[in-house]
């Protein structure tokens, strides 16, 4: 995927998104972050969003909350007829781009413990496991670890 491209490839979110990412965060999450969180979110000093778009339509989301040199990312989700396709993969390379260019030194997430096709990703694109926080996802069955994993953000 190229960023830049109408059809497909990557666009920056803002505000005016924040419809879009709240209805892919609630079908490809399962939990859908609301409108005006989202817009709140993207509005902030620090905030950042990007869409993944396919045939013109939006697929994939991240966002992400920078301060100072640290970033996190709030939420990453592909629709699930779009997974596996690298939409994930190239979401996180452009804000990884973008933070560097702001001067982030690390990225930080936290990932269900449970999750492990998102954990390969992660691993994959060179995130390193350096936490866990108990219980903290909370599911119909009880809760699950979160691993706070972090990634060095090298100047492009």
């Amino acid at each position: 995927m190229s960023e830049g491209s109408e059809a497909d490839g990557i666009v920056a979110a803002g505000p005016a998104h924040a419809a879009v990412l709240a209805v892919l965060s609630a079908s490809a999450l399962g939990n859908a972050w609301s409108p005006e969180l989202v817009a709140r979110q993207l509005a902030a000093p620090g905030g950042h969003g990007w869409l993944a778009l396919r045939a013109g339509a939006p697929c994939a989301f991240i966002l992400l909350r920078r301060a100072a040199d640290e970033a996190e990312i709030l939420a990453l989700a592909t629709l699930p007829a779009h997974r596996r396709q690298g939409h994930a993969r190239c979401l996180v390379r452009t804000a990884t781009a973008c933070l560097a260019r702001r001067g982030v030194a690390r990225l930080y997430l936290e990932v269900a413990a449970d999750n492990c096709p998102a954990r390969a990703l992660y691993r994959s694109l060179g995130f390193a496991e350096i936490g866990r926080r108990r219980g903290y996802y909370r599911r119909e069955d009880g809760t699950i670890d979160a691993l706070v994993m972090a990634l060095p953000v090298h100047p492009t």
